[in-house]
């Protein structure tokens, strides 16, 4: 399954940015699916995602209160609602199955990322 992200962009500290995770023919229903990011010289790190099984979702220390990660089944799409953006968050934000936030629960195919650049 190919997951392709978007919305990314450059924003000031402070700002908002809407992070959209799409796969055509795909169902995320029947798959759990989480964001991850890389930012250059650090490790990938996971940052939220939604455990269907549970009906709950999951966060970061680092992003919990500031991001919302939902789905709309209607439009097969996986959204991350990031405020108060800090420099910190920036990053190559990528979507994955996942059955958690630690690194190696993620699988699958790689998409291409989208760039998240908060400028201080």
């Amino acid at each position: 399954v190919q997951l392709v992200e978007s919305g990314g962009g450059l924003v000031q500290a402070g700002g908002s940015l809407t992070l959209s995770c799409v796969a055509p023919g795909f169902t995320f229903d029947d798959y759990n699916i989480g964001w991850f990011r890389q930012a250059p010289g650090k490790e990938r790190e996971g940052v939220s995602w939604i455990d269907h099984d549970r009906g709950d979702s999951v966060y970061a220390d680092s992003v919990k209160g500031r991001f919302t990660i939902s789905t709309d089944n209607a439009k097969n799409t996986v959204y991350l609602q990031m405020n108060s953006l800090k420099p910190e968050d920036t990053a190559v934000y990528f979507c994955r199955r996942t059955i958690g936030l630690q690194i190696g629960q993620d699988f699958g195919s790689w998409g291409q990322g989208t760039q998240v650049t908060v400028s201080s």
